[in-house]
């Protein structure tokens, strides 16, 4: 699926991906490639996005924590999530 997370600031990741993890306010929550539409609110948390590879940009590489070989962490306070037609939109705060 594609995954595109824009701040108010920036576009921080533009790319392709197998799986991103979100905090709902409701508890945390996993879309898949093919999940079914979507729009969710984000509380405050990590935003995982689970990855064959990725390419941050050098202002982008500051914001993420990269977890282990394939998986990137970005904190975040809140945020919105749509997901639709296998692409991911996640503005963020």
């Amino acid at each position: 699926m594609h995954i595109e997370i824009v701040s108010p600031e920036a576009t921080l990741f533009t790319g392709e991906a197998n799986s991103v993890t979100l905090p709902g306010v409701d508890g945390s929550f996993q879309i898949l490639n093919n999940h079914a539409p979507i729009v969710a609110v984000l509380q405050s948390g990590q935003v995982k996005i689970a990855a064959p590879s990725f390419a941050l940009s050098k202002e982008a590489e500051s914001k993420f924590t990269k977890l282990d070989a394939q998986t990137l962490g970005l904190q975040i306070n809140s945020g919105t999530i749509e997901m639709n037609n296998n692409k991911v939109i996640i503005l963020v705060d």
